[in-house]
C-alpha cells in the first residue's frame, strides 16, 4: 500500500476516533431510552458539578436510592432523592431508565417499579433501536435540574426542580402559591442516614403567602417575618466574599422565593436544607478546608420556637 494511502487511512480512522470520543463526552449528561443506567453507573453534569446515580446512605448498605449529589467534591452531599418512600432492598438487577412512554421508571429485579414521573406527553418513540426517532431525553443540567424534554420542541415534560426534597438549589423556585398547582415544601429526611420523609417541611403558610413556615407534621414550629410584596434581601458573607440573596417573586400564575448569589470569580456552591432537627440551613462550601459552612440558620435560638417564649 502507497504511503501516502496510509497515511491517509491512519488519518481518517483518528478523525473518527475523536469525533466518536467527543460524541460519547457529550451524552454523559443524558438518559436516553433503551439506554438505562444501574448501581455503579451515573451521568453526570456537562460542567462535573452534579452527578446522578444509585446510592446508600445507610452502613451497612441495606436501602438504596436514585439520587442527585455534587460530584466534585469530597463530602458526598445528596440534593435530591427520587424514591425516597421506596427504597430498592435488592440493587443488583434495578434500573432507572427513560422509557418508550417518555417517562423516567426506577424498577428493582422483579419488575416492580418502586418510582416513575408520571409525566403526560404527547411524545411517543417508534422504534427503540434507531437513535434518530427518540424524540424525548433526560438531562442533567449543570443547576443540579434534572430535565426530561421533547427533543422535536425542547418543551420541558417534567423536571426534579419542580419535585423538590429537603433542598433548595440555586436556580430554584419554592412554589409557594399558584392558580392551579399546589404548593411546594422543603421535606426533611428521617435521619441522617435516612432520605424518606421526616417529620419537618419548609414552606408558605397557606393564610398568608408572604410568610415562610417551619413545620413539625401539621403543627407551626417556626414562622418567618410577613415579607410585603416583593423582597429582595442580600447578605454579605465574609467568608464567601460575596453576597447570597433571597427574594419572594410575583408573576401572573404564582409566588415563589428563590436565592442564590452573583457569578463570577467568588461563586461558590451554596444550598438551603431543612435538617430532620427541624433547622433551615443556608450553607455554602468552602473548599480550603473541604467542609460544608453554615452561612445562615433558624430558628437561631430557642425562643424562635413558635410558641415556646
Amino acid at each position: 500500500m502507497p504511503m501516502c494511502s496510509l497515511h491517509a487511512s491512519t488519518m481518517i480512522f483518528l478523525l473518527y476516533w475523536i469525533f466518536s470520543s467527543i460524541h460519547l463526552c457529550a451524552s454523559d449528561n443524558r438518559l436516553v431510552p433503551g439506554k438505562p443506567i444501574s448501581p455503579g453507573s451515573t451521568i453526570i453534569s456537562d460542567d462535573g458539578t452534579f452527578a446522578l446515580g444509585f446510592f446508600s446512605p445507610s452502613n451497612p448498605k441495606k436501602h438504596y436510592y436514585v439520587g442527585i449529589w455534587y460530584n466534585n467534591i469530597p463530602k458526598f452531599t445528596v440534593v435530591w432523592v427520587a424514591n425516597r418512600a421506596a427504597p430498592i432492598t435488592v440493587p443488583s438487577s434495578a434500573v432507572f431508565t427513560l422509557t418508550r412512554s417518555s417517562n423516567l421508571t426506577l424498577s428493582d429485579g422483579n419488575g416492580h417499579v418502586l418510582w416513575t414521573t408520571m409525566a403526560k406527553s404527547r411524545i411517543s418513540i417508534s422504534s427503540p433501536r434507531n437513535t434518530k426517532n427518540i424524540s424525548t431525553e433526560a438531562m442533567l443540567d449543570n443547576t443540579g435540574n434534572l430535565i426530561l424534554r421533547s427533543l422535536a420542541d425542547n418543551a420541558i415534560i417534567w423536571q426534579s426542580f419542580d419535585h423538590p426534597t429537603d433542598t433548595l438549589l440555586p436556580g430554584m423556585n419554592l412554589r409557594l402559591s399558584h392558580n392551579t398547582h399546589p404548593l411546594q415544601r422543603l421535606i426533611s429526611w428521617k435521619d441522617i442516614r435516612d432520605p424518606s420523609p421526616g417529620p419537618f417541611s419548609y414552606g408558605a403558610d397557606p393564610n398568608n403567602l408572604l410568610q415562610r413556615f417551619i413545620w413539625h407534621g401539621s403543627v407551626p414550629h417556626r414562622r418567618s417575618p410577613v415579607w410585603n410584596n416583593y423582597l429582595l434581601i442580600g447578605k454579605y458573607m465574609n467568608n464567601l466574599n460575596s453576597t447570597i440573596y433571597m427574594a419572594i417573586n410575583h408573576d401572573s400564575d404564582e409566588v415563589y422565593m428563590s436565592f442564590g448569589m452573583p457569578t463570577g470569580p467568588f461563586s461558590v456552591l451554596i444550598r438551603m436544607k431543612i435538617t430532620y432537627l427541624g433547622k433551615v440551613n443556608m450553607l455554602g462550601w468552602q473548599s480550603n478546608i473541604s467542609a460544608w459552612t453554615t452561612l445562615y440558620s433558624e430558628p437561631v435560638h430557642d425562643c424562635n420556637i413558635y410558641g415556646y417564649c
